[in-house]
């Protein structure tokens, strides 16, 4: 089996190198662009991944990284979010499995922060998936390109893009991995963890409620 990584970026030099480092066992790596003013791009190309622009918007980005892909397997990945050691391990093992191209394989969250708020925020995200089949994208996402393309792919919003496909993927074909995918807390940090949690949640009942992506991305900061 052939794994593409996708990944969009914008200004995320922070984190990339990182990042790019943990999934080099990967057959390809692509990174999505949406117009970094930062070494973001030059990053990626000395990791040795194929960087392409597209137009803003994390949606857009995977979308047209899902286009550019060359390999069976597709799998999403957030700019500040690192694979564990040995995740490629789990990844094939998933993808030998019995009717594996119908299913959808996500990682375990985690933050990379001592804090005991953080601890708290993965049980949190573990429940989450557990009674509402819910990950979001700092999670991973790791599916077929044939699955991934008779859902309709990704849709070009600017956010909760992964809530749209995921809802779409249903909770018969979610499988969580046993491996971690270790999410950067600093905008929990910065923001607060109680204050970004609350608006996290806020922003997923809009949606759920029907409400437009532009007053969702308001509120959300973007």
């Amino acid at each position: 089996m052939g794994i593409a990584v996708i990944i969009p970026t914008l200004n995320a030099e922070e984190g990339l190198a990182a990042t790019l480092r943990s999934v080099v066992e990967a057959e390809e790596v692509i990174v999505i662009d949406g117009g970094s003013e930062d070494a973001t791009v030059r990053l990626a190309h000395s990791a040795g991944a194929r960087v392409h622009a597209s137009t803003r918007g994390r949606g857009q980005q995977m979308r047209a990284g899902a286009d550019m892909a060359t390999q069976d397997w597709l799998l999403f990945l957030h700019a500040d979010t690192m694979l564990a050691p040995g995740w490629r391990t789990h990844v094939d093992a998933h993808a030998r499995g019995a009717n594996a191209a119908a299913t959808v394989g996500v990682f375990r969250f985690k933050l990379d922060d001592a804090a005991w708020q953080a601890r708290v925020l993965e049980w949190l995200v573990a429940l989450r998936v557990f009674l509402f089949a819910l990950p979001y994208g700092d999670q991973g996402l790791l599916i077929h390109r044939s699955l991934y393309a008779a859902l309709g792919g990704f849709r070009p919003l600017p956010l909760m893009e992964d809530v749209d496909l995921v809802r779409r993927i249903g909770r018969r074909r979610l499988r969580t991995l046993a491996c971690a995918a270790t999410t950067s807390a600093r905008r929990w940090r910065e923001d607060g963890w109680l204050k970004r949690s609350a608006r996290n949640v806020i922003c997923l009942t809009l949606f759920s409620a029907g409400a437009s992506i532009e007053r969702i991305a308001r509120l959300y900061g973007r």
